[in-house]
């Protein structure tokens, strides 16, 4: 049978509230209470509520974590997965616990986070992406609740956030990509309005115009969402009005739909790299170069970041940057 509170209040020989004190550490309890009724805690093996616990210090160490609709295909998409494992790892480790919300779009997103805001059972709040205008950012500036975006948010002021150099990692890829002869290099992206398309295609397009390649339309194509069948309704576009020897997929799962059309059409002289490194892309055919980008530090540093601010640590820090690396395999060697 569980123990109760008033269990440990009579061993102890104390009130109930007076334990409730000592749980949450109290300093106007005495220290030879507390180690009274910390004798009598281990003794009768009590195990404190956590929601009791925290309506006592104030206090969940509960973090509420907002998914948006793309990471409901978890199987595929699996960023999402390797950032939600790098954030437990950093939680658990603090003794924090993860509550997650699948948002099916921008005005789901806001009615989870005011629900977690409301329910005074979160300490703070983590978002999967940034995008233009972001209305959940704002909202949760403007109540000055805690809060950490795993992007790039477009007024990093007063936001914590952790994210790659995106920029920089796709304006690399370009470099490597000319300097193997390619001159005819499209991109293929989606959610052009989210700021980590806005940094990856920037780089691409820095890259190329340093390099004396000009942009045409026709090598940029922009979808609606990150799928494989959008890859390959991309990939069958550019093909129509381009002939490019190499593709930079902004997403692997927008590269598998890429691959899959070159397939088909028994096309075999077209370079592939995506983003992301995820786990399936070694198993394509061929086997797809990714930028890895390290999901699982950006989970895992993002909470990092937010429960330090939590915890008011001497060491505050308002961003981190990810390092990220190509990882060559068949689809560029």
């Amino acid at each position: 049978m569980k123990v109760t509170i008033k269990e440990v209040a009579r061993e102890a020989n104390v009130s109930p509230s007076t334990v409730s004190r000592v749980i949450s550490n109290s300093s106007q309890i005495s220290e030879e209470t507390k180690e009274r009724v910390r004798e009598a805690i281990n003794k009768l093996k009590y195990k404190p509520n956590a929601i009791a616990r925290s309506l006592a210090n104030q206090k969940s160490r509960i973090l509420g974590v907002v998914l948006p609709n793309e990471s409901q295909d978890l199987i595929t998409n699996t960023f999402f997965i390797q950032a939600m494992k790098g954030m437990s790892r950093y939680a658990q480790n603090k003794k924090y616990y993860i509550t997650y919300a699948f948002s099916e779009d921008e005005k789901t997103e806001l009615e989870y986070i005011n629900n977690f805001i409301t329910s005074n059972l979160v300490d703070g709040i983590c978002l999967l992406r940034a995008r233009a205008d972001d209305k959940s950012i704002k909202f949760l500036k403007d109540a000055e609740f805690p809060f950490v975006v795993i992007g790039r948010p477009e007024e990093a002021d007063g936001v914590l956030w952790v994210d790659n150099d995106n920029f920089q990692a796709t304006y690399n890829l370009v470099n490597e990509l000319i300097k193997k002869g390619h001159k005819s290099i499209a991109f293929l992206g989606a959610k052009k309005e989210w700021n980590v398309t806005k940094d990856r295609f920037n780089g691409f397009k820095v890259a190329c115009e340093i390099n004396g390649i000009s942009i045409q339309d026709k090598m940029v194509v922009m979808m609606n969402d990150f799928n494989e069948d959008e890859g390959k309704i991309g990939a069958i576009k550019l093909l129509e009005n381009a002939t490019p020897t190499a593709i930079i997929a902004e997403d692997d799962i927008l590269a598998f739909g890429i691959l899959k059309v070159l397939r088909e059409k028994n096309i075999k002289n077209i370079e592939v790299v995506g983003f992301n490194n995820n786990p399936l892309s070694e198993f394509q055919n061929p086997s797809l170069s990714s930028i890895d980008i390290n999901a699982d530090e950006l989970g895992y540093f993002a909470v990092k970041i937010l429960i330090e601010h939590l915890e008011k640590s001497e060491m505050l820090i308002n961003h981190h940057i990810v390092d990220s690396k190509l990882i060559k395999r068949e689809s560029f060697k």
